[in-house]
């Protein structure tokens, strides 16, 4: 539907806050005789959610929740709002794709769609689970990549700029850690340019320091704070499907599976077959017919943590919002928040 008139809406309810709005002005009024790069950054699908984005809404019957995520009214409802956010932001995509067939630039320019996280929802954002690591990445670009072409090979958000350098046909500098996949993009059979994906879990509103190999088939986890929970976001430890856990976790009430994300001490060491245990619930680390496997994993993460020089810190940060209800504690002074913010939020009464 790409470029079709009247297919996509250019403004409608609510656009202002899902940070796209913005996207086509500003490719209207790039400098036409100059080659361009531009990020384009948007809010949606992040928290809070709004009802009424979409003239026709997802229904909380039509969404599929996770098997660590409670099957109730209010979280497929969270569900339902998450996606209209997505829908929105496709819509603006499509926007831009438009506009750039429009400039008779598009199939000279490549486009990356790709998200800095998975989807913010408990044991999802800020895990280093594959649904929130292993995120949306759709390339568009004629001269390389045939369309409907899908690469199932493993590459990393630093790869990203070697590629790009690669492509435009500019040396890369020595800092640059990642590798070049563009042979991927004409060849997505090709031969594969990494063994390993890394990654890393720091602080983000509550303190944590875990790391991450990812092969083709196993994933390694190692949790320096084990005797830290697992704790989600801060805004979505205020959303409902939080709050749905958090009552079953209070009544004894929660299945094996949803109940990880309470996992209190967390066990030092995961590793996963992501295989044949996508959502990864069924830790290996102690099943001796897999040590080998963890052996060869934990090599990878000793190697990676040596030549990038990463360690534990010596202090730790304090969290910025308590664990149960994501309410400040004294320590969130960036940014400060408002009374008028907290009532918005429903931290506080008016």
């Amino acid at each position: 539907k790409e470029g079709q008139a009247g297919v996509f809406k250019e403004t409608t309810k609510g656009d202002a806050k899902s940070g796209c709005a913005d996207w086509v002005s500003l490719i209207r009024e790039r400098p036409k005789d100059k080659p361009f790069f531009l990020w384009l950054a948007a809010l949606d699908p992040h928290r809070p959610y709004d009802e009424g984005i979409l003239d026709q809404p997802h229904l909380p019957a039509a969404v599929r929740v996770a098997p660590y995520h409670p099957d109730t009214f209010g979280v497929r409802r969270e569900y339902a709002l998450y996606y209209d956010e997505i829908s929105r932001l496709d819509r603006f995509t499509g926007l831009v794709i438009r506009e750039l067939r429009k400039q008779s630039v598009l199939d000279k320019t490549l486009v990356i769609f790709c998200s800095d996280n998975g989807r913010p929802f408990p044991r999802d954002k800020t895990t280093l689970y594959d649904s929130g690591i292993r995120t949306p990445f759709i390339i568009r670009y004629p001269p390389l990549v045939k369309s409907g072409s899908v690469c199932n090979r493993l590459i990393s958000a630093v790869d990203i700029a070697p590629t790009l350098l690669e492509i435009a046909g500019v040396k890369r500098g020595d800092t640059f850690d990642g590798v070049s996949f563009s042979g991927l993009l004409e060849n997505p059979l090709g031969l594969p340019v990494r063994s390993y994906a890394f990654a890393e879990k720091n602080w983000h509103d509550y303190e944590d320091h875990s790391r991450a190999v990812r092969g083709t088939q196993f994933k390694y986890i190692r949790n320096y704070y084990d005797d830290l929970p697992p704790t989600p976001p801060a805004d979505a430890v205020r959303g409902v499907t939080y709050k749905a856990l958090g009552k079953l976790h209070e009544s004894a009430d929660l299945s094996a599976t949803e109940g990880q994300l309470f996992w209190f001490p967390r066990p030092r060491e995961e590793l996963y077959d992501c295989s044949a245990d996508p959502h990864e619930l069924k830790n290996l680390a102690e099943d001796s017919s897999y040590a080998k496997t963890l052996a060869l994993m934990r090599e990878a993460m000793h190697e990676w943590e040596r030549d990038t020089g990463d360690r534990v810190p010596e202090l730790r940060t304090a969290d910025e919002f308590d664990r149960r209800y994501g309410k400040p504690t004294p320590a969130r002074v960036r940014p400060r928040w408002s009374k008028k913010k907290m009532v918005k939020a429903g931290l506080t009464a008016p």
